[in-house]
């Protein structure tokens, strides 16, 4: 699965979510020279929820399939892999 966060002006960009328990040193992403943030990880099948960690703030994907809960109750990116 790709990733893609539009965050040009951040410092760091990682990916967190139920995969590997919302650990931010888990999948840091790498800046490409547009500006954007990249990654790329296996996901199992099934329903993950996940968001990018910009600059220490949870952040939603726009480009995600919906959007949920984590248990914290924040607002966090739904993907479906199949």
């Amino acid at each position: 699965m790709n990733f893609i966060c539009q965050a040009p002006q951040a410092r760091s960009v990682s990916l967190v979510g139920d995969f590997n328990n919302w650990d931010p040193t888990a999948h840091p992403m790498q800046r490409a020279p547009d500006g954007a943030w990249l990654l790329k990880v296996e996901l199992r099948h099934g329903h993950h929820r996940y968001a990018f960690l910009v600059d220490g703030v949870l952040t939603l994907d726009p480009r995600a399939q919906g959007i949920t809960r984590n248990e914290q109750g924040e607002r966090v990116s739904l993907i479906a892999v199949s």
